[in-house]
């Protein structure tokens, strides 16, 4: 076991928490293949640059556990897609054509995704390699995506990231127009949104399953 981490792995913390949400020193040096106190050094350094922090969480037994998090300003350290540039542009066009033109533009917006999506997706024949090819061209348009299979047929889209989180929040037809658009290149399914970032929870989650099999 290593005892000490270079810094790229001070990355790789970052990167774990966003994935995976809180985790204690031991989860995250376990992961990396170091000690626990390696990591411990790593986090308090972090912490002191703002970009974890940490919660004890009470055991019915032994010490509490100290439960590390990113700060809300680390967000920054992950693609964004220009959301300062992006929010401009949807306030520009609200004042130029309305409400009825910035939902004419993000339908474009979908409809381009949906082309582009779709030849990606052509090629491949069951769900499962279809949600899998759609994490993957996720992950590359900053959304950092995974999936999982499911008991019963079903998949998980996991999306740890949102790169358009402030335009999002500044229109949040963009949020539909996604679930329009995963829904049009998968083909016969039902979508549902578990979680969701802009509901205040750390990353957007969807169940998909061939049509009619939700419950």
């Amino acid at each position: 076991m290593k005892t000490d981490i270079p810094e790229k792995a001070r990355e790789k913390i970052l990167f774990f928490l966003k994935t995976k949400g809180p985790q204690a020193a031991g989860q995250i040096a376990k992961r990396l293949g170091v000690t626990a106190m390696a990591v411990r050094q790593h986090l308090y350094s972090l912490q002191e640059e703002g970009a974890v922090e940490f919660t004890d969480e009470r055991r019915k037994v032994g010490r509490p556990a100290r439960i590390w998090n990113l700060t809300r300003e680390t967000s920054d350290r992950f693609p964004d897609s220009h959301g300062e540039l992006a929010v401009g542009i949807l306030n520009a066009a609200r004042r130029a054509f309305g409400e009825e033109g910035v939902s004419r533009l993000i339908a474009q917006r979908t409809e381009a995704q949906a082309e582009s999506y779709g030849k990606q997706l052509a090629k491949k024949k069951t769900l499962g390699d279809k949600v899998a090819q759609l994490a993957e061209i996720r992950s590359d348009e900053g959304y950092m995506a995974e999936w999982l299979a499911n008991d019963g047929g079903s998949f998980t889209l996991i999306e740890n990231n949102c790169p358009i989180c402030a335009a999002a929040e500044s229109c949040q037809d963009l949020c539909r127009g996604e679930l329009n658009l995963f829904t049009r290149v998968l083909g016969e399914v039902e979508i549902e949104r578990e979680e969701h970032i802009l509901s205040g929870q750390r990353r957007c989650v969807y169940r998909i399953a061939p049509a009619k099999q939700l419950a």
